[in-house]
């Protein structure tokens, strides 16, 4: 499906949840720092740079796949999962 193409996707048929892991916090909790590897929408990536604010207050992310390491990829801090730190409990 392409993105242009929302108009083809019925909002019956859309349904984004959050589900809680444990070990995990949401960019919303900690922002990530560059280096960083955090969990998004297509897998595993590594924070390139941390930008300004986006809509819901969070950050955004310039992040970099492994598999498209030339091809900045950018979500909001809120829409990533870290590990949180064991050195914090």
């Amino acid at each position: 499906m392409l993105p242009k193409n929302i108009g083809r996707v019925r909002r019956e048929g859309l349904s984004i949840s959050f589900v809680h892991r444990t070990g995990w916090e949401t960019g919303s909790e900690r922002v990530p720092l560059v280096g960083e590897i955090v969990h998004c929408v297509d897998g595993e990536a590594e924070v390139v740079r941390v930008c300004g604010r986006v809509g819901d207050g969070s950050k955004l992310l310039e992040l970099r796949l492994p598999d498209r390491p030339k091809v900045p990829f950018f979500a909001a801090s809120s829409n990533v999962l870290m590990q949180e730190d064991a050195s914090e409990g």
